[in-house]
């Protein structure tokens, strides 16, 4: 048998009809195989042809089950063949011998069609395995995100905290479970306390390993100051970094502030970094944008960054804030946004007052802090989010 050919099966009754049906179905590309019953077919039978009254009623259903079948009746009024309607086997023909041409074109068909079908399981059943598999790797994915995002928030310090007298707290608020953004705040000696503040580009594990490497490089850089000169220690630590960054060559930059308080004379030496938005100081109802600019750090070589300074009321407050606080606010201008910013912060005296203001804002912004784990069941924040308040300096340590 020339196995490029389809077997098709002819069911019918013995006899001069059989023989003709079956000579009219043979024709390039089809051959014939001749049964007066279901049983024992060829296993590389394409297709069944059954006459209605060769297949009794009872078992026209397991065909239904088997290989594309077509009917073929002498009359349309068959009481056989409407069973075989009944059961399924919608594809028929009446006066087959008739419409020779016609059942030889129904018979490629039906053989295309169940080939198509066919194909559809297979891809059906191979998608289903892709699902599952998919499923399985983003599970995985999401704990060993939750995992790094766990992590990262034990990196931050414990809040509120206050040192010598000035207090610090703030709020943070991944985008889902990793976040670019990260700050720190340390006591160097009853004279000096050091903080920052830093967004790195984009958000998740990229950038958050980023800020893995900003906590290792300045509590390495605070233990090795020698408690002088002050004013240079920010804008070294940013020229600092930013060698650091251009070296490891990932690509990432941040928006970064760096603050050293001189407990003793009330003065913040500062220095930034494409800070945005500026920080605010408020003090007696005032307020303030600080003084300054400077180039992101990581992004281009060989940058100075400013030595900068600013006396500190008795009673100030100083917020920083990452841009992700910016697609929280409404208006369609960046102008707009700061300005909506710096009216939230100067009606709040304390950062739970301005996170409920914000969060009147943008319904993604629920109650809760960064050591909330059920706050990565919300929907995710179209950036990172943080907020660092520090104040002072009459509080008790």
């Amino acid at each position: 048998m020339d196995h490029s050919k389809q077997l098709i099966a002819v069911i019918d009754e013995p006899g001069q009809e059989r023989d003709a049906l079956a000579e009219a179905i043979t024709c390039d590309g089809l051959w014939v195989f001749a049964a007066d019953n279901i049983d024992n077919l060829p296993a590389d039978t394409a297709l069944i042809v059954a006459h209605a009254r060769a297949v009794p009623r009872q078992q026209w259903s397991q065909l239904t089950h088997r290989l594309p079948t077509l009917v073929v009746s002498d009359s349309r009024q068959d009481a056989d063949l409407i069973k075989a309607v009944d059961v399924g086997l919608v594809d028929y023909i009446v006066h087959p011998l008739r419409h020779a041409e016609l059942l030889r074109r129904m018979i490629r068909k039906a053989i295309e069609l169940h080939t198509l079908a066919q194909e559809r399981d297979r891809d059906r059943e191979r998608l289903a395995e892709l699902n599952e598999s998919l499923e399985t790797h983003l599970a995985l994915l999401r704990m060993d995100q939750q995992s790094g995002g766990h992590i990262q928030r034990r990196l931050l310090p414990i809040h509120p905290k206050i040192i010598n007298g000035v207090y610090y707290d703030y709020w943070f608020a991944p985008s889902l479970y990793l976040s670019g953004d990260f700050l720190d705040y340390q006591r160097y000696n009853d004279r000096y306390s050091a903080f920052y503040f830093a967004d790195v580009s984009g958000h998740g594990a990229s950038s958050a390993f980023v800020t893995v490497l900003l906590k290792y490089l300045c509590n390495r850089w605070l233990n090795e100051w020698d408690g002088q000169s002050p004013e240079q220690l920010a804008p070294n630590w940013l020229a600092a970094l930013n060698r650091e960054l251009q070296d490891t060559d990932i690509g990432k930059h941040a928006t970064l502030f760096v603050g050293v308080i001189d407990h003793q004379e009330r003065t913040l030496h500062y220095s930034l970094g494409a800070q945005l938005p500026m920080p605010l100081l408020v003090s007696g109802g005032k307020l303030v944008r600080l003084a300054g600019e400077g180039m992101p750090v990581g992004l281009f070589p060989d940058v100075e960054y400013p030595s900068l300074s600013c006396a500190l009321p008795a009673d100030f407050h100083l917020w920083l804030c990452s841009d992700g606080v910016l697609e929280c606010l409404p208006g369609k201008t960046l102008d707009t946004r700061l300005k909506e910013l710096e009216q939230l912060v100067s009606e709040s005296v304390t950062l739970e007052q301005l996170r409920d203001r914000l969060a009147n804002t943008n319904s993604l912004l629920i109650e809760g802090d960064a050591d909330n784990e059920a706050n990565q069941d919300r929907d995710a924040l179209p950036d990172d989010l943080t907020i660092m308040m520090v104040s002072g300096f009459g509080h008790a340590d």
